[in-house]
């Protein structure tokens, strides 16, 4: 180490400009290696192989010869069998540095006009109707709308709610938004394989979850047990989430609301949504 560090000396400013840049680079990787292994399947196995490293350092340290060859000729090929073992978690990892990456470039985030969204999800919820709702963001889910039926509609509540009535067609699956249109219904979505949600989630929450491990979508969630809304992103889910909090997450993640084009935007606190005669007031 010692020598290391006086070979960095040595090369003088642009050296040491260069070696800080090396190790930030591998601590960048690390971090959004790590990010994506946690809680997932996968991170057992990156234990394994850390361990397995570690043993091959050791060996060559102590003077063990013949484990020390053993391990490395097998080094070689444990990325390959990483690569095809975790290829959805190696996808992740890829996937959160690219849309890292992109967003430090971004100045300015798009408007969204979501109030539409907020009030259908009230009254799918004051009704116990299930629903899962999936908000395009920057990533594309081009594959999710072609495995559903097309609609292409201009957003509104109504629609939204009509969808996920269990006498209609389409309310199995979830429904995608892109740009302010409902994409499409009766989307098949993938559903997340982590050990510690299987066995306590339903269908559509898992789905939601699924989604955003793929994506880094937004996935709402509406309960047909008791009506708790849930929301739903980088694989992670909040359940029980109130109207309020449902709208300050919106906002965080999506930007700021725009006015809807039917009416005033839905206050803060009083829960009153303009729309022509309709109002709606939480308890």
């Amino acid at each position: 180490m010692t020598d290391v560090i006086q070979g960095v000396l040595e090369r003088g400013p642009w050296g040491a400009f260069v070696a800080l840049i090396d190790v930030s680079a591998l601590a960048y990787l690390i971090y959004h290696l790590m990010k994506a292994l946690r809680g997932t399947r996968a991170a057992p196995a990156f234990f394994g192989v850390s361990l397995v490293a570690l043993m091959y350092v050791a060996a060559g340290w102590l003077g063990l010869t013949t484990l020390h060859y053993v391990l490395g000729v097998v080094a070689p090929y444990a990325p390959i069998a990483l690569l095809i073992l975790f290829p959805s978690e190696i996808r992740s990892m890829l996937r959160g540095m690219a849309l890292h990456v992109a967003s430090l470039f971004r100045t300015t985030k798009t408007q969204h006009e979501y109030e539409d969204i907020v009030f259908a999800i009230s009254q799918l919820s004051a009704g116990r109707v299930g629903a899962l709702i999936v908000i395009e963001r920057e990533t594309g889910l081009k594959t999710f709308v072609q495995s559903g039926v097309a609609l292409d509609a201009r957003l509104s509540s109504d629609l939204l709610v009509s969808i996920f009535q269990r006498s209609t067609p389409l309310h199995d699956g979830g429904v995608i938004i892109q740009k302010q249109q409902i994409a499409a219904a009766a989307c098949f979505l993938p559903l997340t394989t982590n050990p510690g949600l299987v066995s306590t989630l339903g269908t559509r929450h898992r789905a939601a979850i699924g989604v955003t491990e793929e994506s880094d979508a937004l996935a709402l969630v509406v309960s047909e047990t008791d009506g708790r809304i849930s929301i739903a992103t980088g694989g992670d889910i909040q359940r029980g989430v109130s109207l309020d909090r449902l709208r300050l997450e919106m906002v965080r993640l999506m930007g700021p609301v725009v006015s809807t084009p039917r009416g005033e935007p839905v206050q803060l606190g009083s829960e009153t949504r303009s729309s022509g005669a309709e109002t709606l007031t939480e308890n």
